[in-house]
């Protein structure tokens, strides 16, 4: 990369600009604070959480035994107090009428009102028309629908979908089955009996659906055995005797809310698979349709989950750098000595985000006290990626305020570095949840998450001091991060990108985001160049990685690899040029992950400044609130998070103004 000492000089960016742009995103990222101090976000309704939750409440109400007084009047068991049936009925035709209305231009489904058709969503809505008998009011939108999944090839375009991953694939093919649509025959015979199981045994057994889907297969498994058993007399003997201690399992492991992982397709699916085997009446069943109703938004549709309020927390605040003052207008660093006192709101979230931190093992995936999850709710589980952005939350925090809850915090903080060390695979990466599964999406390591460990170690040992004050831990640590750091460069593409898990772009042929991936990678592997601690990184790996993003930036200044939003676009923008390619999110980060890089290079300092104009561009025009569907949930499951491009926005406009700042100090110095 050619020297440029001059790098962004004081007038590239435009500081008076930048600020005002910053003070505009972090007031509405502020507003966002609930009373709690949390920042809940909104995630996007979606048709296909919609069409499986239509089909577990029609399903139970169908199959529940219905009670006779002795006045000869009938009721339903259990809905009774919950939701009568002409209630549900309503509800019913509310939710179809919301499917109706989402239905794309080529008879297909998407996930949210922002995505593409695919024959996931588009057989599970066919599958709730079908299952509750009301009448679709549009003409030809059935019809549509069916030339659609026949064009994408029916149940074997659905299995190339997924693969060998039956998480999702054993799932849908189930609801279909269950409305009839096709045969028992077609559904993956899942080993449910594996479940009973010890725990501890799950990730050594080779099972077929990934480490957080133990309910899936328990359910969906009992449901193809009870309407399609198999021929061979030893495995059905196994399985007969299993059913029991696996229903028990699912009892056992069944959150408070109801609502298993707080998703409406996982807690969806196994209430319709148990309602439909006799198991209707059943706690976890009882459970289950209890969180549906409670989740169910105005309009009759469902998020794909509760929320994402810890996430949505712990990145909110670092990007606000816990400064809650809605008057504050500057940008460097304040309050800062060991005299500084924050605010009563700012504690309040501090204690929040504390009290998320898991302190016992968790009886879903047996993981231990330590990590976070991405919801305080009782549906969550500890993740390593949720971890590493409550590690980071509190390291900021401790920075300012260094006197402050100091002894909960560095306790919880070792406690979440240790979770994480245990977490990490052999081959340097980290998965997402358990150690050591592996073979299928969400089990094995990733880029984005193991790139996120490694800037929560570093900033904590760093923080800490450990190589002085822990030498063992701190040993530890630098073997993660060196091996860790070997699987991001193992897993670095030919043309420098890297590509994530968590988030995608359905615009992609892989449907992957590279943009997000090497950003991610890049903010945790550039700060090596300047590491005094042996985690050097050979430069031309950074390099070239740094070289592709800005190659892939579009000539409005915004960064989006496809036409991520085109659906809303169009229809509100009917004339606008490129920035309808373009995220705020993708944007943000690939700003945020070249700044560091901007004082060497001439050709990333313009990419920078106009990456950052696109960014005011887009605060000043009032749309930087505008999500786009990058998020990539349990299996290729897209969603959109109404707090993502707020937050991403407000952390680059600050470090972008810090950055024209110290330019402008720098230029005013060198004329003295």
């Amino acid at each position: 990369m050619r020297s440029n000492p001059a790098g962004l000089s004081a007038s590239s960016l435009d500081g008076p600009r930048i600020d005002a742009a910053f003070h505009t995103a972090r007031q509405t990222l502020l507003a966002a604070r609930n009373q709690d101090g949390v920042f809940e976000g909104r995630l996007s309704s979606s048709p296909l959480s919609t069409a499986t939750a239509i089909s577990a409440l029609a399903l139970a109400e169908q199959h529940v035994d219905d009670d006779q007084h002795a006045d000869g009047k009938t009721d339903t068991a259990w809905f009774t107090g919950v939701m009568m049936r002409n209630e549900l009925s309503e509800l019913f035709t509310q939710s179809l009428g919301y499917l109706a209305k989402q239905q794309n231009d080529d008879g297909g489904w998407g996930d949210t009102d922002l995505s593409p058709s695919n024959i996931a969503t588009t057989m599970l809505v066919e599958a709730a028309f079908h299952l509750t008998g009301v009448p679709a009011k549009y003409t030809g939108m059935l019809e549509r629908a069916q030339e659609y999944v026949k064009v994408q090839g029916g149940v074997v375009g659905l299995r190339d979908r997924y693969g060998r991953d039956k998480t999702f694939a054993a799932p849908i093919l189930a609801n279909c089955a269950l409305a009839g649509l096709v045969p028992w025959s077609k559904v993956s015979a899942l080993p449910f009996e594996l479940a009973a199981l010890p725990q501890r045994w799950y990730h050594k057994l080779g099972l077929p659906v990934v480490s957080y889907a133990i309910p899936a297969l328990v359910a969906i498994g009992q449901a193809r055995h009870h309407h399609h058993p198999t021929w061979n007399p030893l495995t059905k003997f196994l399985r007969d005797r299993s059913k029991q201690r696996t229903l028990d399992v699912l009892e056992e492991i069944q959150p408070a809310s109801g609502g298993f992982l707080e998703a409406t397709p996982l807690t969806s699916f196994v209430v319709m698979s148990l309602a439909s085997i006799g198991q209707a009446d059943s706690s976890v069943v009882r459970n289950g349709v209890e969180f549906l109703l409670a989740s169910v938004r105005a309009d009759g549709s469902w998020p794909i989950d509760t929320n994402l309020a810890t996430w949505n927390t712990s990145q909110a605040v670092s990007a606000l750098d816990w400064e809650f003052d809605a008057d504050f207008t500057g940008t460097g660093r304040h309050k800062e000595g060991h005299d500084a006192a924050p605010t009563e709101e700012e504690l309040q979230t501090l204690d929040w985000l504390l009290d998320c931190q898991l302190k016992r093992q968790h009886p879903y995936t047996g993981a231990q006290a330590g990590g976070w999850a991405w919801t305080d709710l009782s549906g969550g589980v500890p993740d390593a990626d949720d971890t590493s952005a409550a590690l980071l939350a509190l390291s900021t925090w401790r920075e300012l305020y260094p006197n402050v809850r100091c002894e909960a915090i560095q306790k919880a903080a070792l406690a979440g570095i240790d979770w994480l060390l245990d977490l990490q695979n052999a081959d340097g990466g980290m998965p997402t949840f358990c150690r050591g599964w592996g073979k299928l999406p969400f089990d094995r390591s990733s880029t984005d998450i193991t790139a996120h460990a490694i800037r929560s170690w570093r900033q904590w040992q760093q923080q800490l001091h450990l190589k002085r004050n822990d030498p063992p831990r701190s040993a530890r640590i630098e073997a993660a991060v060196s091996s860790a750091t070997q699987f991001l460069i193992k897993e670095q593409k030919p043309d420098g990108r890297w590509n994530p898990l968590w988030f995608g772009n359905a615009m992609q042929p892989d449907e992957s985001n590279p943009v997000y991936g090497t950003s991610k990678v890049l903010l945790a592997l550039e700060p090596a160049r300047h590491d005094a601690c042996g985690f050097a990184v050979d430069n031309d790996v950074l390099v070239k990685a740094v070289n592709w993003l800005a190659g892939v930036q579009h000539a409005c200044g915004g960064w989006g690899v496809a036409d991520v939003a085109k659906k809303r676009i169009t229809k509100l923008h009917p004339k606008e040029d490129g920035h309808a390619v373009c995220s705020v999110e993708e944007t943000a980060l690939a700003v945020e992950a070249l700044l560091p890089w901007a004082g060497q290079d001439a050709k990333i300092a313009q990419s920078v400044q106009q990456g950052v104009e696109w960014l005011c561009d887009r605060v000043e025009s009032g749309r930087h609130t505008e999500p786009a569907a990058i998020g990539f949930y349990f299996a290729k499951l897209w969603y959109y998070e109404e707090l993502y491009p707020q937050i991403f926005a407000t952390q680059t406009l600050r470090h972008a103004s810090q950055l024209a700042m110290q330019s402008t100090t720098a230029a005013l110095a060198a004329t003295v």
